[in-house]
């Protein structure tokens, strides 16, 4: 009989996909609770699917929501890009501390076995080298400092009912994911879908940058992230795991934008713009634990990742340009 799986934010971007790759086999039977996005048409009637609309924010609808899954994904959050983090940065504390603190205390309450949880890597330095799981320092950027500790307190409760059993839980600090299903939206979006948004919306022969375009980030295909957590979900065996999970390599924003550029086709200069918020940040993550302890290492370059996201991108907003 397949394992009951409840992915929490299903109809968000990596719950999207996590939804389409385990829809290629039989070995789950899906609940998928929707808040504000709701289910795609084409999977609404799926048969190994149940989706139901529910506000994790709610003691009541998480316990309903929980209560009979042996495995529980939370992907469901309150996101958005740099705009939000330096404008208003407590849109990113209240509703996912509350949110999480709920779902956990539902896993133990009806003995989940398994729960993956995405974190981040909003809680390391800004350095050159990339950063080990342990390179935590307690030392997090001003501008990261909600979002930052929201996260560490939300791992430090993770690995607080692992110690109480009978669930098993996976922390990925995961770098920034970029890809299919991503929310492409200048004023939400994270750096590589507004960078996508704005070439691809291009009409006066030009992109503008917020910041210099020296900032750095770890940028990471979407499909590697999931096979990152299948492999989670087959390989642990232990109580509690927190794992970076990354390309390892860090990209700078300039860089990045010419290189969606050139994929594109277009012919586009770039400017930029100091006045518009930003991070000055540089990191990569250093994926050494998430390949002894689980056999993973990211599959897709940076190169073949931008070409296959903007595949993607013509094929579901045509009419948005390229």
């Amino acid at each position: 009989m397949p394992a009951r799986l409840l992915l929490c934010g299903s109809t968000g971007f990596i719950g999207r996909n996590l939804l389409e790759r385990f829809l290629q086999s039989e070995q789950y039977r899906i609940l998928a609770p929707w808040h504000k996005t709701k289910p795609p048409r084409e999977l609404a009637r799926h048969p190994r699917v149940k989706f139901f609309k529910a506000d994790l924010t709610v003691p009541g609808a998480v316990d309903k929501a929980v209560k009979g899954a042996d495995v529980v994904i939370q992907a469901a959050a309150t996101t958005s890009g740099s705009k939000d983090i330096v404008t208003r940065p407590y849109h990113h504390v209240t509703d996912n501390a509350i949110m999480n603190s709920l779902i956990f205390r539902a896993c133990r309450e009806h003995a989940v076995e398994r729960v993956v949880f995405f974190s981040c890597t909003v809680m390391y330095p800004s350095q050159e080298a990339p950063v080990k799981e342990n390179d935590f320092s307690g030392q997090i950027t001003d501008k990261y400092f909600g979002v930052g500790w929201t996260k560490v307190y939300l791992e430090k409760m993770a690995e607080f009912y692992s110690r109480l059993r009978p669930t098993q839980y996976t922390v990925i600090r995961h770098s920034n994911i970029y890809g299919p299903h991503d929310k492409y939206d200048l004023e939400k979006s994270h750096v590589f879908g507004a960078t996508v948004a704005k070439v691809m919306h291009a009409k006066d022969g030009k992109v503008v940058v917020w910041g210099d375009g020296t900032e750095s980030r770890d940028l990471l295909y979407v499909d590697d992230l999931v096979d990152f957590v299948e492999s989670s979900l087959k390989i642990q065996n232990t109580p509690f795991e927190l794992v970076n999970v990354g390309s390892g390599k860090a990209v700078s924003v300039d860089a990045l934008v010419k290189k969606i550029i050139t994929a594109s086709g277009k012919n586009l200069r770039v400017e930029y713009d100091k006045a518009k918020p930003s991070i000055p940040f540089k990191l990569a993550v250093d994926c050494s634990r998430a390949a002894k302890v689980f056999g993973w290492e990211p599959r897709t370059v940076l190169d073949e990742g931008i070409e296959k996201s903007l595949n993607w991108y013509r094929l579901n907003y045509p009419s948005r340009g390229g």
